[in-house]
């Protein structure tokens, strides 16, 4: 019986130990390949959004630049200056302050009024024959020695004449000789 036994209950007992642990086996492998495979995805993905936030940095960064040289560009001295003048600005005086016990220091005075305009440095100047008025131009200034400065006038010294030719905002056609 032993040998009858041996020959039904050991092959197939051995067999049916053996199942579970291949089956637990090629279950556990299987598990590790999906879940490389779902973590490289994950890697990639995240690679991809690394790359697109650094092509986004650079792009923004560029554009922080360019602000930037604008920004620059609008408050350098002389640009303030040109657009200050555009709007009529005047260089202010000498300060006045006003001390905490109420006590002023300086004398307050107006503004000087701006100088007009200069004509283009292109169109040469206009000399009109002797004896003859010629009005000039509104706001076309009278030739300034080379010397002078270009700035607000001492305040001793007397502000120039205005001009009699109307001024309404029109620029006046200039008299060329000869023609």
């Amino acid at each position: 019986m032993k040998r009858l036994g041996r020959v039904l209950g050991g092959p197939v007992a051995g067999q049916a130990a053996r199942t579970p642990f291949v089956l637990l086996v090629v279950a556990l492998l299987g598990g590790g390949l999906i879940s490389l495979l779902l973590l490289n995805s994950a890697l990639n993905q995240g690679s991809f959004q690394l790359s697109k936030l650094k092509r986004e940095t650079t792009a923004l960064t560029d554009e922080e630049q360019a602000l930037q040289r604008d920004v620059d560009g609008y408050s350098a001295p002389d640009a303030l200056q040109r657009r200050a003048h555009e709007l009529g600005l005047v260089p202010g005086g000498s300060p006045v302050f006003i001390g905490p016990d109420g006590k002023v220091a300086g004398t307050a005075s107006p503004a000087a009024e701006p100088p007009p305009p200069s004509p283009p440095a292109s169109a040469p100047p206009v000399s009109p024959s002797p004896g003859a008025a010629v009005p000039s131009p509104a706001g076309s200034p009278a030739p300034a020695p080379s010397g002078a400065a270009a700035g607000p006038a001492p305040s001793g010294a007397a502000a120039p004449a205005a001009s009699t030719a109307p001024s309404g905002g029109a620029p006046q056609p200039s008299q060329t000789p000869g023609r």
